[in-house]
């Protein structure tokens, strides 16, 4: 994969062992050790994961598991690690962005210059630490599925934070710098077609009375509560499903795309669907939408040719407009209903990004322009450009 310019990025999972709780079977380090492995100091089951059989990672023997671990698959040639549940490393018991597995890390040959993503939340007493992990972990950003999925539903009062999540979340990423994965659907949740096709979760197959996974998706449904033959309906989804895939590419940080939605896999509604081997969960790679998949390529090309703009410093040289090409205000972006902004960003000495978000148009477009061929504040707005 490396010979094609593909690195290995290994989801792990250094949080709890396949033990289940306290009614569950010791088949792995709980039946080495309980003290050691898996319980607090008043001998119950530590349960910051959920799941009743999370690791002490504050245990020097737990600690030594963990990098010996990242040191095997690193010695592999693995080029990096995304850390399920990531706040249980560094938690005794509370999280702690200076604990010692991190400087180890740091100070490990093997460990030091891979990728490091944390998942940086966990079900614990103070378990959700966004923005919290030392500055050379990259972050999985919820916030930035949330907002950008509100913005786009219609919800008001939500431009401005769709223009913060753009410019790389400032709020949570301080500096010039950004560690903001950006992302809009997950391996756990809807799938990205499923976001503009229901309203409510429908995990009925899942048996758990529907009681299982999130509740509250900020998805929508375009007037039709699943499948649709209705091409009213099915045109508003696919208008809905690429202004989502081109916010997030337009968007700067890295960018994280779940398999399959790039052809628009559904799960049918299902938003906690790990439990369903069969058809709900496999990629149909037969009946996959090449369309979309052709539009997810011309974004991808798009924007490693012209987003490639790191240098500049976003939140000084950015300027910002209307949809009308007018100079932003602060009143103008606390109107409740604003449906959408325009920014020009510099590019180079003789050229301009431009990108234009409208939520009425249901677009995201972007293209880098001569500054000599710019018209006043705004742009020639392309509406049949990606």
């Amino acid at each position: 994969m490396r010979e094609a310019g593909i690195g290995v990025i290994l989801d792990l999972v250094l949080n709890h062992t396949g033990e289940s709780d306290i009614a569950g079977p010791i088949l792995s380090l709980r039946g080495l050790d309980n003290r050691c492995y898996s319980h607090a100091a008043d001998g119950s089951l530590i349960n910051d994961t959920g799941t009743g059989n999370t690791l002490n990672a504050a245990d020097p023997a737990v600690h030594a598991l963990i990098l010996e671990t990242l040191r095997h698959f690193a010695s592999c040639g693995v080029d990096g690690f995304r850390v399920d549940l990531a706040t249980v490393l560094a938690r005794d018991p509370a999280f702690d962005p200076r604990a010692p597995i991190f400087e180890a890390i740091v100070q490990d040959p093997l460990l030091n210059d891979r990728v490091l993503i944390a998942e940086p939340w966990d079900v614990g007493p103070g378990g959700y630490q966004l923005g919290k992990f030392p500055d050379h972990w990259l972050e999985w950003n919820d916030r930035y599925r949330d907002d950008i999925r509100r913005f786009w539903r219609g919800d008001h009062h939500t431009a401005g934070t769709l223009a913060t999540r753009m410019m790389g979340s400032s709020d949570i990423f301080a500096g010039r710098t950004t560690r903001s994965i950006n992302f809009i659907a997950a391996h756990d949740g809807f799938t990205l077609a499923d976001i503009g096709s229901y309203n409510e979760k429908h995990n009925g197959e899942n048996g758990e009375q529907n009681k299982d996974g999130q509740s509250e998706n900020f998805s929508w449904n375009n007037g039709v509560e699943g499948p649709s033959d209705d091409r009213r309906v099915t045109d508003l989804r696919r208008a809905d499903v690429q202004a989502l895939l081109s916010t997030l590419f337009a968007s700067r940080g890295t960018m994280m795309l779940c398999a399959g939605d790039e052809f628009g896999r559904t799960q049918e509604g299902n938003n906690n669907a790990y439990a369903q081997d069969n058809e709900v969960t496999w990629l149909n790679w037969v009946d996959r939408d090449a369309g979309l998949e052709d539009f997810v390529v011309d974004l991808a090309t798009m924007r490693a040719n012209d987003l490639s703009v790191e240098a500049v410093d976003f939140l000084k040289d950015a300027k910002w407009f209307d949809l009308l090409g007018n100079t932003m205000t602060t009143e103008k972006w606390e109107d409740a209903t604003l449906d959408g902004f325009e920014i020009q960003i510099p590019a180079g000495p003789d050229s301009s990004l431009l990108m234009r978000v409208d939520r009425q148009e249901r677009k995201c477009v972007w293209r880098k322009v001569w500054n000599l061929l710019m018209r006043g504040s705004s742009w020639d707005f392309d509406a049949t450009r990606r």
